[in-house]
């Protein structure tokens, strides 16, 4: 048989490790790694105690991590070392969601790969490499059309009082909580970006009414006009989506892909089917 290769998708809310030989796969979840947010303990721990006791006695021979923040060269290191202290025997590499996301949107072809997920990024991608990139900015500064930028922007229609009675009175009964409290979770708690991200929720849930459809294409518009605009090889090539924003509004994105003129590739709910078949 062949040797098990742990191929990872790992993301701010949710981490998705499938274990691999031949066509015998293994998926196991765990709660998100961003290494903006964890240090080198916090990352081990996780993996010790919510990836390893499930992996039993297979031991990969090679670990292929795509994860977020690790363009960032000390968040990669971070990454690796916690990766290293768990599976010493293993080869490891450690690369960016985004490479991760072109190399399942893409393959081995040339396109733009954009993210939608609980935070927003998009590449152009040769077939090999990534070539350009719109920066990333994060939560506070960017991420737009992102489940955080999207949820912000619901958080900010219920706390000036713009939505109207009835889509207030939704968020009330679904959401039973305080400016105070929303206040407190976003400038004070850990992990806002995942916080913020969880009111996009609420736009999927009331799809229809006018004020939901202004929300969720304004923030995906943002998207486009910030990033995908950036790159002239928008005009030329096709432009592909991986991530749960992506998937819950694609009749969104291929209006705008249409109104922007642009040749609009796959939709993906997540990278991973594209990743097992991009290593196998």
């Amino acid at each position: 048989m062949p040797a098990w290769k742990l191929i990872s998708d790992c993301g701010s809310t949710k981490s998705e490790w499938c274990l691999v030989s031949g066509r015998k796969t293994i998926t196991i979840f765990t709660q998100g790694i961003s290494p903006y947010f964890l240090n080198t303990a916090a990352i081990a721990h996780i993996l010790s105690t919510e990836l390893k006791p499930y992996l039993g006695r297979k031991i990969p021979a090679e670990i292929h991590y795509y994860g977020t923040g690790c363009l960032n060269p000390l968040n990669k290191r971070s990454v690796k070392k916690a990766l290293s202290q768990v599976f010493p025997q293993t080869r490891i590499e450690v690369d960016h969601d985004l490479t991760g996301a072109a190399r399942a949107l893409c393959g081995r072809e040339k396109g733009i790969a954009c993210i939608l997920g609980t935070g927003s990024n998009s590449c152009y991608y040769n077939g090999k490499k990534i070539v350009s990139n719109s920066p990333g900015l994060g939560y506070v500064l960017g991420d737009e059309g992102s489940g955080s930028y999207l949820g912000k922007r619901v958080l900010q229609y219920y706390l000036y009082h713009t939505f109207d009675e009835d889509i207030r009175s939704r968020f009330d009964a679904r959401y039973v909580t305080t400016p105070s409290e929303i206040l407190d979770n976003v400038y004070k708690q850990p992990l806002a970006n995942r916080y913020l991200a969880g009111f996009a929720r609420f736009l999927a849930d009331n799809r229809g009414h006018f004020m939901i459809e202004n929300i969720i294409e304004d923030g995906l518009n943002d998207f486009f006009f910030n990033h995908l605009c950036k790159y002239r090889e928008s005009w030329t090539m096709p432009i592909h989506f991986v991530g749960g924003v992506a998937w819950g509004f694609k009749d969104v994105i291929e209006e705008l892909a249409s109104t922007y003129e642009f040749t609009l590739g796959k939709i993906l709910r997540n990278p991973m089917e594209g990743l097992l078949e991009y290593h196998r």
